[in-house]
């Protein structure tokens, strides 16, 4: 008894016959084409020429010219439609390869993004510092994972540099400063993350990036940007700000005793509470900026630009103020005994800076340039004359 194939035989015969069902679709495909290309082509341009004449007797010989007018006009579209398909089509061809790149460029791009985050979780300091500057690169190029670098960067240097320290490893927190290696000699990856921050942050979509509470005495922060960034509770103390931007910084408790701040801008930053004890300030701009109840003594300010900041309670006493424009600035309770002036400072209408214990002295001149200065890395800060 023959055996019964049942539906494997079904599916050979679908499959040994889908050929011809494709090859009969086709040849309708094409006689439907010629008979509309017929169509067109033949009895359409005397149709047309009939219409247009509307009885009228003509001679056969301009009837066919007239014909043929109508038959090249009607190549003429129809070679002007296969164009217009064949640029649709190619334009079409290119988004696809377009899609196809890019799909292929961001699969690219979070493999690298991958691996970079992996290199930061090695014990090896030369693997961290690459991963760093692989993440770095990537928000440089892809704009769209910049703001996720900047978290990252920021997360490792809170969570790498906590304030106080915690770390083995780390100075302890009532250790001299002089006696406290610049930031990128006791952990070189933290100071690349820094600067990769201070240098992303120019473009930056997000409101606020938080550095709060972190350890960065002697850190590297010439130049870097850093505005709308939460540095409240962290330490700062003999960290370079030369030129840097903080603008609405928060710095509310934060420690920058003997920090260079010289040229940087500080515009409506909040200083709250903050220790700037010896803080260098020459020629900065402090306008609008809050110093509430902040500690400044034997602060450098000559030549800072104080319009509009608001020193409520603050302790300026043996800042040098020479230079200093405070002609809109809030000084309601400070305290400015011993501080220095000039007769270039300008203070507010009205204000008795004589009565408040300020010693009028010389004006220093031009400040020198700071590439006269010693190197941040062989600076020493001298002891405070105020107590703690």
């Amino acid at each position: 008894m023959p055996m019964d194939t049942g539906e494997p035989d079904g599916g050979w015969r679908a499959w040994h016959e889908r050929p011809v069902t494709r090859r009969v679709a086709a040849g309708l495909l094409a006689a439907a084409g010629l008979v509309t290309l017929g169509t067109l082509f033949v009895v359409l341009p005397g149709v047309v020429v009939d219409h247009d004449l509307a009885g009228a007797r003509v001679a056969a010989q301009d009837r066919l010219k007239a014909v043929n007018d109508v038959r090249t006009t009607l190549l003429q579209v129809v070679g002007g439609l296969v164009v217009l398909f064949g640029a649709y089509a190619t334009w079409r061809q290119l988004r696809v390869s377009q899609d196809g790149l890019r799909a292929a460029q961001e699969g690219y791009v979070t493999d690298r993004f991958s691996r970079a985050v992996d290199q930061l979780g090695s014990d090896k300091l030369d693997v961290r510092i690459g991963g760093l500057h692989a993440l770095w690169r990537i928000a440089e190029q892809s704009a769209r994972d910049r703001e996720a670098v900047i978290s990252i960067q920021a997360a490792y240097l809170r969570t790498h540099l906590p304030w106080p320290p915690a770390g083995p490893g780390s100075p302890a927190a009532d250790a001299p400063i002089n006696d406290i290696a610049p930031l990128e000699t006791r952990s070189a990856d933290a100071q690349v993350a820094l600067t990769a921050l201070g240098v992303l942050c120019q473009h930056r979509e997000q409101s606020w990036v938080n550095l709060s509470i972190t350890d960065l005495r002697r850190a590297d922060c010439d130049g870097l940007w850093f505005p709308e960034v939460n540095f409240d509770r962290a330490c700062r103390e003999a960290a370079g700000f030369y030129r840097a931007n903080l603008t609405q910084a928060s710095l509310i408790s934060v420690n920058l005793r003997h920090a260079d701040l010289t040229t940087a801008i500080l515009r409506r930053a909040r200083c709250v509470l903050s220790d700037l004890r010896a803080a260098k300030l020459v020629q900065t701009d402090l306008r609008d900026a809050d110093f509430t109840e902040t500690d400044l003594r034997e602060a450098n300010l000559r030549k800072a630009d104080a319009q509009g900041a608001v020193f409520h309670r603050a302790d300026l006493r043996m800042a040098d103020l020479r230079g200093t424009d405070l002609s809109t600035a809030e000084l309601g309770e400070a305290r400015l005994t011993g501080a220095l002036a000039s007769e270039h400072t300008r203070w507010p209408a009205g204000f008795d800076h004589a009565a408040a214990g300020v010693v009028d002295t010389e004006d220093p001149g031009p400040e020198p340039s700071p590439l006269l200065q010693p190197p941040a890395l062989m600076w020493q800060a001298p002891p405070l004359r105020s107590t703690s």
